[in-house]
């Protein structure tokens, strides 16, 4: 018999009570969160004249879901996204410039199968960072795992675990991700224990897992970064040639929506709120 998972229909009578025995054993075989809608499930199984596997089947498939659910949340949460965001949000009526097809084959995911990486550049407030934010999203959504940072704060993080011994551990799990979204990379000259540790990091998930990287420089800029230019080329040689490389261009949207300031003796605008462009980066 086919089951049917929508909704009550006007005319079929929920009922009200639930045996207590069998939210007990429900608790106690860890399925409480059935009880709440288990008076809609008999009224809609009496509805539809569901036979008993049939009705243990939908109970069944409606734990399934909402646990699938939460694990999904769960790892969304854990990925550490500034927000929470999906490519077909993105504001393509900017005055951005993009290669669209390619940024479509990005989004396919295949890369992360070939172990490869995405390195977007471009100029402040373009939409970097929501691209690799909605790329890590994707990619949870797909059943891989994911992890979010600014790239400072990664090298401060490496740094501090060298000044406390945690450094294997803390290193360890910037291994773990299937994607490590480095976010605006390049903003300062690497210091030479962060061109070390940035250098280990490559070296350790090259053919391993992937990285997503955001920067303002082009990559041609990234060596000079290096405090040891050996290690910045070994790094780079590794990175850059299994990367796909995509560059946006165009003004910051986030410069238009700046605060207008009128000029003395104007008379004020009627003030008037907008959303936040969704494709802004630092």
């Amino acid at each position: 018999m086919t089951v049917s998972s929508g909704a009550l229909t006007p005319t079929m009578t929920v009922a009200t009570t639930v045996d207590p025995d069998l939210v007990r054993l429900l608790k106690r075989l860890k399925l409480g969160p059935l009880v709440p809608t288990l008076p809609e499930r008999l009224a809609l199984a009496r509805a539809q004249q569901l036979d008993y596997v049939a009705f243990l089947t939908l109970l069944l498939a409606d734990e399934v879901q909402r646990r699938d659910h939460q694990a999904l949340e769960r790892r969304l949460e854990h990925a550490g996204f500034e927000e929470r965001v999906l490519l077909e949000h993105f504001d393509w009526t900017a005055p951005v410039q993009v290669d669209r097809r390619q940024l479509q084959h990005v989004f396919t995911l295949e890369f992360l199968a070939r172990k490869e990486h995405v390195i977007v550049v471009g100029p402040v407030g373009v939409g970097k960072t929501f691209l690799v934010q909605a790329l890590g999203a994707a990619t949870v959504r797909a059943g891989h795992s994911a992890l979010f940072v600014r790239a400072d704060a990664l090298l401060r993080e490496l740094g501090q675990a060298r000044a406390d011994h945690t450094f294997e551990k803390v290193f360890r799990r910037y291994l773990a991700p299937d994607l490590l979204i480095l976010d605006d990379f390049g903003l300062q000259r690497l210091t030479a224990q962060q061109s070390t540790d940035l250098y280990g990091l490559i070296i350790e998930r090259h053919h391993r897992s992937s990285f997503a990287i955001t920067s303002n420089r082009g990559v041609d800029e990234w060596l000079g970064l290096f405090d040891d230019p050996l290690l910045g080329n070994s790094a780079l040689d590794r990175l850059a040639n299994a990367a796909h490389q995509v560059v946006l261009e165009g003004p910051s949207y986030r410069a238009k929506l700046a605060p207008k300031h009128p000029a003395p003796g104007a008379p004020r605008a009627p003030r008037e709120q907008r959303a936040p462009h969704p494709g802004a980066d630092a």
